[in-house]
């Protein structure tokens, strides 16, 4: 008998162009997991979600387009994935409703995400940004899949979409299944400005966003903070690119003057690996050489995405034919769900 391939699901929101943390956090883990073959890839655009933020609605459209863009130019193929519109989708915020009346208010207000975001808009503390988690576990569960790639950072969502899957099963029936964690990498990248802080696009100067051209690359990383001193007492390992990742971390926690350092050592680490293994085993570490040779290899990388993603926004159509054909598939899916739970909780003629 034929085993059926495991479903995954992620997605990212539409609010403004993408950076390099972006990339190295969710992008790149998707191709790969897309390219690997093992899986039935389903990657949502979270327009929804994406409104219980401050914004112009004169926008909205764009952004989601751009992300679109995005996604095709970093090398998501349609053809081998489902990438679709949440918005487009009834039946998730139409789940979402009948998941909130299994959901304790208790379980919402524990929720590190929301007060995060409340305190940072405290002029806009909507109700979204509370139920937020909730409309979350419909986009992972309305689809049943097995697995869900996330950062450690997201496991507290997981633990409540599994709970809600505990509670409507023991209210209504079997019928979800618990989400398994696929926990992918997710290095920490740091603002070039402030090292102490996660690189954000709101602070666009110490930001390097996916788009930025090689000379604003270069004058940024430039611009960039790194340390009093030298990265020669950490102990990075001239070893496989893991082994460094790891005690770079490592060193993160133990050494706050060196973060920095660290920070540019660490995309070096990624984006060209033979250059920062010849830095290790010279230990030799000069900033300026660092980020001379940082800035190209960050150019060369992003290259082909630079110039596909031009390509695709001034071709519109195909983005809205992407959207469009890929929320057609994922609404089967959804519908189903959503008529197979109505059923369970007596909604039906």
């Amino acid at each position: 008998m034929a085993t059926q391939t495991p479903r995954i699901l992620s997605g990212i929101q539409p609010s403004g162009k993408l950076h390099i943390g972006n990339y190295l956090g969710a992008l790149k883990n998707f191709v790969e997991l897309q390219n690997s073959g093992k899986y039935e890839c389903f990657f949502m655009i979270a327009d929804y979600h994406s409104i219980t933020e401050d914004y112009d609605p004169k926008t909205k459209s764009a952004q989601v387009l751009e992300l679109v863009a995005d996604f095709l130019a970093v090398g998501l193929d349609p053809d081998k994935s489902t990438i679709f519109l949440q918005s487009l989708i009834p039946e998730h915020t139409e789940l979402a409703w009948i998941f909130s009346t299994v959901t304790p208010v208790a379980e919402l207000t524990r929720m590190t995400q929301y007060k995060d975001k409340a305190s940072r808009q405290t002029k806009n503390i909507n109700a979204g940004l509370f139920t937020y988690p909730i409309l979350q576990a419909v986009d992972i569960l309305i689809y049943k899949p097995e697995l869900v790639p996330v950062g450690h950072d997201q496991l507290q969502h997981l633990e409540l979409a599994n709970d809600i899957v505990r509670r409507f099963n023991k209210k209504f029936g079997q019928t979800f299944k618990e989400i398994k964690p696929l926990l992918t990498q997710s290095p920490r990248v740091m603002s070039l400005g402030d090292p102490q802080k996660k690189m954000s696009k709101s602070d666009p100067s110490g930001c390097l966003f996916l788009s930025d051209e090689p000379g604003e690359i270069k004058k940024k990383i430039q611009k960039a903070v790194a340390s009093s001193q030298g990265l020669e007492g950490v102990g990075l390992p001239a070893g496989n690119q893991d082994a460094i990742l790891s005690k770079i971390e490592e060193a993160y926690q133990n050494n706050p003057a060196l973060q920095g350092g660290l920070n540019l050592f660490l995309l070096l680490v990624i984006f060209d690996y033979e250059a920062a293994l010849k830095i290790i085993k010279n230990k030799k570490y000069r900033y300026s050489e660092i980020k001379e040779v940082l800035a190209e290899a960050l150019s060369n990388h992003l290259e082909y995405f630079r110039m596909k993603k031009k390509e695709l926004i001034q071709n519109p159509n195909i983005l809205k034919e992407t959207l469009v054909g890929g929320s057609a598939h994922a609404r089967k899916f959804a519908s189903a769900t959503l008529t197979e739970v109505k059923q369970k909780i007596g909604l039906t003629l």
